[in-house]
């Protein structure tokens, strides 16, 4: 019975590990919230490639009756025109800069628009919040995901 609590902790250890190692990175999957509906809208996967972060949609939640019905990226100009959003990189260029990641742009799907962006994870790691903003990060709007892993 004691050997088999010893590999159980040892299970949920390893398990816990990877997400207590460093829960300031936003490196993982996150549920977006859209910061006007507060319906859950995607899932994004932000990756970490030689110190710059990017996000691409993983998977479209809730859909809305003015969303396109193929997922494209209708308002979109130049390479993502008409291109799936499924799979589109919408956040890159972010780079760590103190407690928060900055420096990058961010594309709004549902405008094509392309805004500044930065973002800072929470302390305990579970929630992040991205501010899009037009010249300085006093003109723009927040939203906060949820990690899912």
């Amino acid at each position: 019975m004691k050997r088999s609590l010893q590999w159980l902790f040892a299970a949920a250890l390893a398990v816990a590990l990877p997400a207590l190692a460093n829960p300031g990175t936003p490196a993982g999957l996150w549920k977006t919230i859209d910061d006007k509906t507060k319906q859950e809208r995607s899932l994004v996967r932000i990756v970490e490639v030689n110190g710059v972060y990017e996000g691409r949609i993983e998977k479209i939640l809730n859909r809305q009756p003015d969303d396109d019905p193929d997922n494209l990226c209708r308002a979109c100009t130049g390479e993502r025109k008409d291109k799936a959003i499924l799979g589109m990189t919408i956040l890159w260029g972010l780079k760590k800069d103190g407690e928060s990641f900055d420096g990058g742009e961010i594309l709004d799907p549902k405008n094509g628009k392309t805004y500044r962006c930065k973002m800072k994870v929470s302390s305990d790691g579970r929630t992040l919040d991205v501010r899009g903003y037009i010249g300085v990060s006093l003109i723009g709007r927040t939203q906060t995901w949820i990690r899912e892993q």
